[in-house]
């Protein structure tokens, strides 16, 4: 038996986000909460948000690099005192999984804690909070139909928070918020879509329309990830970029791996704030190689999209990309990565990678991506 469920409603193509004040007034919303980062606003993104989410919307713009707790508890407290009605989640992964944070938190009491993953926190999530639109300016952890926020809570580790009623009630994916993106960013979030592609495919459980998606996700993410990282106005790599970001997390509730079950622990690391996709790009290699034991045919069919052996074809890729060529590069040490590899073993993605893993495994892992 198996259960599998797709998904929420997605609006995509150049130019849709201009419909979002049609967007928000379908879903009722007159005072929307608009979470982004700093960034989004120094390049006038946030500002063109805010002129269509009408006079009644509240900015918060601070989102750090990783998620936390506390701005989520921030965000929170503008969301009352503005009495707003629904939240806009406006950026990349960070940005989007604070604001579905918060609109749990609109109608869940914190701390974030009691509805993470690991502590059995779904089944306290009993509806959905306020109405969210999701809008995403990166093509990488494709958050904007994904069922999960990563957060880092309060006590320093950073977990999923996973119900069907964490996802935004609209995606607006519009390719044309990504062309300004800077090429070392483009080809790190394009890793993360790539990442989740390669995972979902090679986890263990049956979810037939996963596998199909992830395969597409990953054939079209790896046939543009280049083109877009050399030209960002390049249409049709931004507009396939943005397709295998999304269609890497809609498969992705079909379950994730080894590599995010590292990347979790490192990203809250917070004297280094590492990058989510820049992290899964190096840790992939070494990943395919301790997966290939166990997924039989698996293998065959990612060699015949990647033209060759995918561990391979994937550190010669990242090396094209201009990505950091290891673990060490980012400034990890050997004592942070023995802290990692015990606090992979408590991620919710452990369970889910198709070769059991242990402390050892995981530390092995890590000693290769140096």
């Amino acid at each position: 038996m198996a259960t599998i469920t797709y998904l929420t409603r997605i609006e995509f193509g150049e130019g849709e986000v201009s419909r979002l004040p049609a967007h928000l007034a379908a879903l009722g919303i007159t005072r929307p909460l608009v979470v982004t980062d700093r960034g989004l606003v120094a390049a006038g993104v946030a500002s063109r948000i805010m002129e269509l989410a009408g006079a009644g919307a509240a900015l918060f713009d601070g989102t750090p690099a990783n998620p936390t707790e506390s701005a989520t508890l921030a965000a929170l407290a503008l969301f009352r005192s503005a009495n707003c009605d629904g939240v806009v989640g406006l950026g990349g992964g960070s940005a989007l999984d604070l604001a579905k944070a918060v609109r749990l938190l609109t109608n869940h009491a914190p701390p974030l804690s009691l509805y993470t993953a690991v502590s059995g926190g779904m089944a306290r999530i009993a509806a959905p909070g306020c109405p969210m639109v999701a809008i995403p300016t990166t093509s990488g952890t494709g958050s904007e139909v994904g069922r999960a926020a990563v957060i880092i809570t309060d006590d320093g580790r950073k977990l999923g928070i996973l119900s069907p009623h964490m996802l935004p009630n609209l995606a607006i994916c519009d390719p044309e918020l990504t062309y300004g993106l800077p090429p070392l960013l483009t080809a790190a979030t394009g890793m993360d879509a790539i990442s989740h592609c390669f995972e979902t495919y090679m986890a263990p459980a049956f979810n037939p329309p996963a596998e199909a998606i992830a395969l597409h996700g990953l054939e079209t993410g790896l046939a543009a990830i280049e083109r877009a990282t050399r030209n960002g106005q390049d249409r049709d790599a931004r507009r396939d970029m943005m397709v295998s970001a999304l269609e890497g997390a809609m498969a992705f509730q079909k379950g994730l791996g080894a590599v995010h079950a590292l990347t979790h622990p490192m990203g809250a690391i917070r004297e280094l704030n590492l990058h989510h996709g820049t992290l899964n790009a190096v840790l992939m290699p070494a990943v395919l190689r301790f997966n290939r034991p166990v997924i039989g045919a698996k293998w065959d069919r990612l060699a015949a999209i990647c033209g060759g052996e995918p561990d391979s074809h994937v550190a010669a890729l990242n090396t094209r990309l201009g990505l950091p060529s290891g673990l060490d590069a980012l400034g990890l040490t050997p004592a942070m990565l023995d802290q990692v590899a015990e606090a992979a073993m408590h991620d919710h993605c452990h369970a889910t990678n198709p070769r059991r893993a242990e402390v050892a495994d995981y530390r092995r892992i890590l000693e290769e991506a140096r």
